[in-house]
């Protein structure tokens, strides 16, 4: 019953694999038991050394299982060495002297009190356990060597006709007696422990749980900090972009004001003059609408969209650089002036005039840039070339980053915002923004936008932007 209740208790706390040798040593001893219970009144000599080094196997393994339950050094070489002498001096009597039980009653007591003094050594050393549960097993082992010990001594001096005790006559009962009592004790101070053990894992679980609670709320509270930070900074950002938009119109509408009036001239201005001032305008308008929606209302929905014809887009794009006396050096290549798509007007002239600028910036003057469209897949392709410095290598990945610019690109005027808006911009349209360089220097920017504004960003072509 003893070996059959360690083994449910192993089963049932697995992570102490400690249990597992305790169980086996219950297991050991109660099949040893049995088949000395079970064996005749005349049992073979093989029977005899069999069945008691099954019982001295089951001891080792109660030491090995205590030593490791407890956490301290294993003497498994003891045991074994122990077994080996317990086989050859028991074989050696029964086969010799087979009706002299005192050599192997002494080969006994010396095996039980070398083990016994093993696992005390044990359980004095060990701090995991309650300090009284430990004595009280100590004691408990000592009181076995002790029997062990005064059984050799009356086997000793006991004479040999001696009859009138049944039980120190009869060694089997002494030694069942001796043998059950011991086991009943161990087998209660081991599940005390085995209690103790997890009584005190559930402690240390416990307090790492409070600890854990407390560290999250720690990192709660300063999670809320945080967000409050950021939620004040964005509100104060908000403010900031107000009190700049509202900067911008005042300079702006000066130049608006301004650009009227010299428009009043009428017919004594140039045709150069009032192209210019028209210019000025369509800029201006642009300007004034970005900021409308992006700025000054601090509206998510500032991304209006409409039908649109990529020949109309490029016309508008083409009268900006017309009016800015910078048109002379672009070539622009339309397949199908005709294509339609959903785009918000002012959002994708200004990509498209940033990507030129850049061009022009970084270019020679004697080079020309080349603008190509054409429809492709179910997308536009917008492509900006220029032959100017390119990007470094290195850095191709970067471009685009917030005030980010080029190592050979610093001696030119510039912030690093051009390419990052562009991005920007045309997130809303679900479209992408290509850098790749060419083989005879410059750099190439393609824009690519769904024809159809029911197409996704999840739905582009999968490519390497930088």
């Amino acid at each position: 019953m003893q070996a059959v209740a360690w083994v449910f208790v192993w089963r049932a706390w697995r992570h102490f694999y400690e249990l597992k040798f305790l169980a086996a040593g219950f297991g050991a001893i109660a099949v040893g038991l049995l088949l000395m219970l079970v064996r005749g009144a005349e049992p073979a000599a093989l029977a005899i050394v069999l069945h008691n080094t099954v019982i001295k196997l089951g001891l080792v393994l109660l030491a090995e299982g205590l030593a490791r339950f407890l956490g301290q050094p294993r003497y498994t070489w003891i045991g074994v060495s122990l077994l080996v002498f317990q086989i050859v001096v028991w074989s050696a009597a029964v086969v010799i002297d087979p009706d002299n039980l005192a050599i192997r009653i002494h080969s006994s007591t010396v095996f039980t009190v070398i083990m016994m003094s093993v696992m005390c050594l044990g359980l004095a050393r060990d701090r995991t356990q309650p300090p009284l549960l430990r004595w009280i097993t100590i004691g408990l082992l000592a009181e076995y060597m002790a029997a062990s010990f005064l059984q050799s001594v009356i086997e000793y001096r006991l004479p040999a006709e001696f009859d009138s005790g049944p039980i120190l006559a009869d060694r089997n009962a002494w030694y069942l007696l001796q043998g059950t009592l011991f086991l009943i004790a161990l087998f209660a101070c081991l599940l005390f422990m085995v209690s103790a053990r997890l009584s005190t894992d559930l402690r240390k679980n416990h307090d790492a749980l409070l600890r854990e609670v407390e560290e999250r709320r720690r990192l709660e509270s300063r999670l809320s900090a945080s967000l409050e930070a950021e939620r004040a900074l964005r509100d104060e950002q908000a403010d900031f972009m107000r009190v700049v938009s509202h900067e911008f119109r005042t300079p702006l509408a000066i130049i608006r004001n301004a650009a009227d009036m010299i428009g009043l001239v009428g017919d004594r201005s140039p045709d150069a003059t009032r192209e210019r001032l028209s210019g000025i305008g369509e800029a201006l308008n642009r300007l004034f609408s970005l900021i409308d929606r992006f700025m000054a209302d601090d509206r998510e929905n500032g991304f209006q969209p409409e039908p649109l014809q990529l020949g109309s887009l490029i016309g508008d794009v083409r009268l900006h650089f017309e009016m800015t006396a910078r048109g002379e050096r672009l070539q622009f290549i339309m397949e199908d002036e005709t294509v339609s798509f959903d785009a918000d007007p002012d959002m994708l002239a200004t990509v498209i005039i940033n990507l030129i600028d850049n061009a022009l910036k970084y270019s020679p003057d004697d080079l020309p840039i080349r603008i190509a469209t054409w429809a492709e897949h179910g997308f536009v392709v917008i492509q900006v070339q220029d032959r100017g410095i390119g990007i470094p290598g290195a850095e191709l990945s970067k471009i685009g980053r917030r005030f980010f610019r080029a190592s050979n690109a610093k001696a030119s005027t510039g912030t690093g915002l051009g390419l990052y808006s562009a991005r920007k911009l045309l997130a809303y349209h679900g479209g992408t923004l290509q850098l790749l360089p060419n083989d005879e220097g410059g750099t190439t920017a393609i824009v690519r936008l769904p024809s159809s504004g029911e197409v996704s960003s999840a739905e582009l072509p999968e490519e390497t932007t930088a």
